[in-house]
């Protein structure tokens, strides 16, 4: 598949510190084992939301879940290094600054700085805070410095226009999620990215908590373009 824009072309240079690159973890079965089932059923999910989701323009999607332990991250992880293998110029946002949880999948040398930071400060420009992910065509955004208050940050005008920014360079932007259960985090993410995937696990999910947040995400006018059950779930 051909990249869907020359946005790699137009992202603006990055200092030193965000040529950085990322390394990933055995918890990235599509890079790691791609004939496993994992990474057929993640492969499978592209496929849908190849034809279902980018070819109808969209550009942005939050992986939200009802709770912890469905595999939200994991399945934002694969999913996005899914699509960069299939050519489409991917940026994967750990937007979950309460604990993040990509690291477990794609991992820097050393510490960096990420998206807190860049709403920390409303001078900072937040292609600054990007890094290759050690794959073509996919980038990462990590959470950043730990914050007390991420839920302000979230609502901020900041985090819209650096979201915005960022689907303007990159084909798809994907966005990992704190469990909705334990805050607001999802609901603001999934209305700024204006479209949200739930993620479920088998024995683990109940149905009425997917409701309600399904309930919950559209009431803040974002739409919910399915439910994705996670049989395999890692850190």
């Amino acid at each position: 598949m051909s990249k869907m824009s020359d946005a790699a072309d137009t992202i603006v240079p990055q200092p030193e510190e965000a040529r950085v690159e990322w390394n990933y973890t055995d918890h990235v079965p599509v890079l790691r084992a791609p004939q496993s089932i994992q990474a057929e059923s993640i492969g499978a999910l592209r496929s849908h939301l190849l034809a279902k989701h980018l070819q109808d323009g969209r550009r942005s999607l939050a992986i939200c879940g009802a709770t912890e332990g469905v595999g939200v991250s994991f399945v934002a992880a694969n999913l996005a290094a899914a699509f960069a293998l299939a050519g489409v110029n991917t940026l994967l946002v750990d937007g979950n600054m309460r604990e993040p949880g990509l690291q477990n999948y794609f991992v820097p040398p050393r510490a960096v700085r990420g998206l807190s930071d860049f709403l920390a400060d409303p001078d900072l420009i937040i292609h600054d805070f990007v890094r290759p992910a050690g794959l073509e065509n996919l980038a990462v955004l990590s959470a950043g410095t730990p914050v007390d208050n991420p839920q302000d940050l979230l609502a901020s005008r900041q985090f819209t226009i650096g979201m915005d920014a960022c689907m303007r360079d990159y084909d798809l932007v994907i966005v990992d999620t704190p469990p909705s259960s334990l805050s607001a985090d999802a609901r603001r993410i999934a209305a700024a990215m204006r479209y949200a995937l739930i993620i479920a696990r088998k024995d683990v999910s109940f149905v009425s908590d997917l409701k309600v947040l399904t309930e919950e995400l559209r009431a803040d006018r974002a739409k919910v373009i399915g439910t994705y059950l996670n049989d395999y779930y890692s850190a």
